[in-house]
């Protein structure tokens, strides 16, 4: 009888708000039925990677293999990272949102991003002991004021559970944005050692299944260097989650 009580009044105190602050489409702002939400257009135009994609970075397939597959770059080079998985193609459509998480602020994003997140993220959270987001360097962090990727761990964590760790992997060194490397080896070389794991953090990462969040996995240079920190400090298992990917890496010109 409480319970039902107090959910009446939750539906009712939500529909005051509703009435005062009437939930907007998180991308377009137009006016739809549920707070955290899309409007059917927007929703339309979004690219959601549910498809059969390989076991092991997550890229779609244009084919079905009926059965799990690697494509040919995790088998000609495997990544240190042991799987991953994203929500969203990047593209057009998606990188408005996704950029303005990054740069203009928008932290109202992060719930609805957040329960994506831990929508797609169920099989491997389901193996996952702590989550881990990828770090930005001190003087970025200072400039920016928040973590993108922090933030979306934040909220994952909140709705699945799953501990949260933002002390045991840094950002050693200031690299230029991965935007700018004209190329995937260009990547590798620009996060190669800039990752660590402090040495009195090793305990709390020892052994452990990793579940690192990041915004946009592009050639996987960033997710593959920080599982090699992660697993150099001992872990057991990295996964990735990321909010978008882009299907078609940046091709290596140098």
């Amino acid at each position: 009888m409480m319970i039902a009580r107090e959910s009446g009044w939750r539906r009712a105190g939500r529909s005051v708000l509703d009435l005062v602050y009437p939930p907007l489409c998180i991308v377009c702002r137009e006016p739809v039925q549920d707070p955290d939400s899309l409007c059917p257009e927007c929703w339309k135009e979004l690219h959601f990677l549910d498809g059969p994609v390989c076991k092991v970075c997550g890229l779609p397939f244009d084919f079905d293999p009926i059965e799990e597959t690697e494509c040919a770059a995790c088998i000609a080079q495997p990544p240190a990272f042991d799987k991953a998985r994203a929500i969203l193609r990047y593209d057009d459509a998606s990188r408005k949102p996704v950029l303005a998480l990054k740069h203009a602020d928008r932290l109202d994003l992060v719930p609805a991003f957040g329960r994506w997140l831990e929508r797609t993220g169920r099989e491997l959270l389901s193996q996952t002991d702590v989550i881990v987001p990828v770090p930005l360097h001190r003087l970025r962090l200072w400039k920016r004021r928040y973590n993108q990727s922090a933030e979306l761990a934040r909220a994952l964590s909140r709705f699945s559970g799953v501990p949260l760790d933002v002390h045991s992997l840094w950002r050693t060194r200031k690299t230029p944005s991965q935007g700018e490397m004209p190329s995937a080896s260009a990547r590798r070389r620009n996060v190669r050692g800039a990752f660590a794991v402090p040495r009195e953090r090793k305990p709390a990462v020892e052994g452990k299944k990793m579940l690192l969040v990041d915004d946009v996995l592009t050639t996987g240079a960033t997710a593959n260097a920080c599982a090699r920190a992660l697993k150099r400090a001992g872990a057991a298992k990295v996964f990735v989650l990321a909010l978008s990917r882009v299907v078609r890496p940046l091709t290596d010109t140098i």
